[in-house]
């Protein structure tokens, strides 16, 4: 395996932690400030985001399944599976990971997992009723990339602090609207703390999405050179990409809203049309299909 440490993608996720550690500090301090500025508020934000943090960050794996209706799946219900990722990951110099799979007919897959040693690589069943042997090889192999670079670890801080400030803006409108803004008790501090950690909270997930945009987009490019790596075969993940692409879109949208959240972990995006084009976490198929071929028309002249 020619593999190349990427020291692009690197870079940019040692500044993506760099920039998420700011926006955690005042995101801490500002609602701290939100809710009166007080040592005992300030402690107890931080004992909360601190909890919820080692919870996601150690248990990211488990609940990334179990969001998505993932199960862990043994040797003798899926030997081909198993076989391949078994193959690809001593290919990659990758302790092998667990193996997952959805029953959904949306063809797609994602890793997760703070780490190589607890690393999931999950496909749906749609994703195997949908692609070749050497296809779902190349998936495969683009999952493990993402396991090697260990760009999940920085992916899933990031949508981490995306989901609370998220929670944050819902709960907390729907506190504003069930108390008609604060009127049922007189208004007062209370209204006006829920109302800053609204704002403060909508500045963060914006922050956080625009952070989560630009890496992961750069990302799949970079997982893409190295599934192109660990097969030797860039034409195979390019078949790949434009059949999964090519069946998404033809997927009811009513089933593609429970797993959209799950956007930024996707091999492909659920969304299309110009507006889902425009904020994808994503580059565009046709671009990393290019790249492909054009990486297949070197290893063809090496």
């Amino acid at each position: 395996m020619d593999w190349q440490p990427d020291w692009g993608l690197r870079a940019r996720m040692g500044l993506t932690m760099f920039l998420l550690f700011g926006v955690y500090l005042f995101f801490i301090v500002a609602l701290t400030t939100a809710f009166g500025g007080t040592a005992s508020s300030l402690l107890l934000v931080a004992l909360l985001f601190g909890s919820f943090s080692l919870i996601q960050f150690f248990y990211s794996d488990k609940l990334t399944l179990w969001s998505m209706g993932a199960e862990e799946v043994e040797y003798e219900e899926y030997p081909q599976l198993h076989a391949s990722v078994d193959r690809l990951s001593q290919q990659a110099d990758l302790p092998k990971p667990k193996v997952a799979v959805v029953d959904s007919k949306v063809p797609n897959a994602f890793a997760t997992g703070r780490s190589p040693s607890n690393a999931v690589v999950a496909v749906t069943s749609g994703l195997m009723r949908t692609l070749d042997q050497e296809e779902l090889d190349g998936v495969l192999a683009h999952e493990l990339a993402h396991v090697k670079n260990r760009d999940v670890a920085v992916m899933t801080i990031a949508s981490f602090l995306s989901t609370i400030a998220f929670l944050i803006v819902r709960f907390g409108g729907q506190t504003m609207i069930f108390t008609g803004g604060g009127r049922s008790q007189g208004g007062g501090k209370g209204a006006a703390g829920i109302l800053v950690a609204i704002l403060i909270s909508l500045i963060v997930w914006i922050i956080s999405y625009v952070l989560i945009r630009a890496l992961s987009r750069y990302r799949e490019f970079a997982a893409d050179r190295g599934a192109a790596a660990i097969t030797g075969n860039p034409g195979a993940l390019a078949s790949a990409l434009m059949k999964i692409s090519g069946e998404v879109d033809k997927v009811p949208d009513e089933d593609l809203r429970e797993e959209a959240e799950m956007n930024a972990f996707f091999i492909i995006p659920l969304k299309s049309g110009i507006v889902g084009r425009l904020f994808s976490t994503h580059p565009s198929t046709e671009r990393r299909i290019e790249q492909l071929r054009d990486l297949e028309r070197e290893t063809a002249t090496a």
